[in-house]
């Protein structure tokens, strides 16, 4: 593993920060506000994006994506983690998940995904069926040539701007009682298929959430992504990547929240002198920093580990554990340097409180990162 970054490298990330800094920060402010992203907005922010040459970046150069290796791209999520995911979300990463289409369905789904002539969606979660993938009570079931989906999924990220979503549900149950899950590709507009919206969060407002639901919603096999019952292959290979997003997210995010919390403690002066003198101040700056850095380079060994082939699942659960719950003392502390100002609304840091809270959960809640990490240690010890 290189310490140091490439010429490519650090413009990557040189571009990505200039354009969060430039375009997301000053759009921010306005979207916490409304509580969403004005139409014309996430449209502009797509069409710079594109301009830019950096659309659909996580997918190959042969579909036309841009082609980053693992690395790469934790290095551009580490960037857009800065930025409010209200707004980031349109600088467009379709789901790897795509890569699995084929014949017709690549000209279908996933080449207009990677020219962002299409949005994507990811529908897993239900309203009794979270961390337990398998308890899931969506399902199909065959009908002639065709199969009829029936069920509900909430809190399905973006489904709201979605052309189509990927839907993971149940299609049967093996020898032993586990359920075998397939998934589908449903377009918007779909007989039966409805997108509601969802629930009102306190975490990345304008970032909206949705209900789906499925009613005797009648698909052709060719809708099929994948084959019948292995969905959870390849749910398996996109939770690993977008945990190792999410990680890389929230190291962007703290390091925003970092240097606000250094300016303030640089600039603010009580009792005669700058507070970032006080060791109850400095203290807490040092602790910080050393918890971003430690993230940080869990994050990028995570991913340097994925691009060598290793089976790096433990490593990117580790990651995405102590990432999110870095970020949540990290917001908590800048918000105690900055006094009763970092409660209040002028500042960004109550928002960036709030938003860390939900980092914890999805993709995995912590409880369910721990699980991972410790089977992994116990299995080769036959425990």
């Amino acid at each position: 593993m290189q310490f140091g970054l490439s010429s490519d490298q650090q413009m990557v990330v040189d571009t990505v920060r200039s354009f969060v800094e430039k375009e997301i920060y000053p759009l921010e402010a306005e979207v916490e506000r409304l509580g969403l992203v004005p139409a014309d907005m996430g449209a502009e922010i797509k069409r710079k994006v594109q301009e830019i040459g950096f659309y659909a970046p996580n997918l190959p150069v042969e579909v036309g994506g841009g082609g980053l290796n693992h690395l790469d791209f934790t290095l551009l999520e580490r960037e857009l983690g800065r930025g409010a995911m209200a707004l980031t979300v349109f600088w467009g990463r379709p789901s790897g998940i795509l890569m699995a289409c084929e014949g017709e369905q690549r000209e279908r789904y996933l080449l207009p995904s990677a020219t962002g002539e299409k949005m994507d969606a990811l529908a897993m979660t239900e309203p009794g069926a979270g961390s337990d993938v398998r308890g899931m009570q969506c399902s199909a079931k065959p009908d002639g040539a065709d199969w009829i989906l029936n069920g509900t999924k909430h809190f399905i990220s973006h489904a709201n701007l979605a052309d189509f979503v990927i839907v993971f549900v149940a299609t049967g149950e093996d020898a032993n009682g586990k359920k075998k899950i397939t998934c589908f590709l449903v377009d918007r507009g779909t007989p039966g298929f409805e997108i509601r919206p969802g629930y009102n969060s306190v975490s990345h407002r304008g970032y909206q959430n949705c209900i789906l639901t499925f009613d005797s919603c009648r698909l052709p096999a060719s809708q099929i992504l994948g084959e019948v019952h292995r969905g959870f292959d390849i749910a398996n290979q996109w939770l690993s990547s977008t945990r190792l997003t999410v990680a890389a997210n929230c190291v962007g995010r703290a390091r925003r929240v970092f240097d606000l919390a250094l300016d303030y403690a640089a600039q603010r002066r009580q009792f005669g002198q700058q507070i970032g003198k006080f060791q109850g101040v400095s203290f807490q700056l040092a602790d910080m920093i050393t918890e971003i850095d430690a993230a940080d380079w869990l994050t990028l060994a995570a991913a340097w580990a994925v691009d060598q082939g290793e089976d790096a699942n433990r490593k990117i659960s580790s990651a995405k554990l102590y990432a999110s719950e870095m970020l949540a003392r990290v917001t908590d502390a800048a918000i105690q340097v900055h006094g009763g100002m970092g409660l209040m609304n002028d500042l960004p840091l109550e928002r960036f409180w709030r938003d860390a809270r939900v980092e914890r959960i999805w993709d995995g809640t912590s409880e369910i990162q721990r699980h991972i990490i410790s089977r992994d240690l116990l299995r080769p010890l036959g425990a």
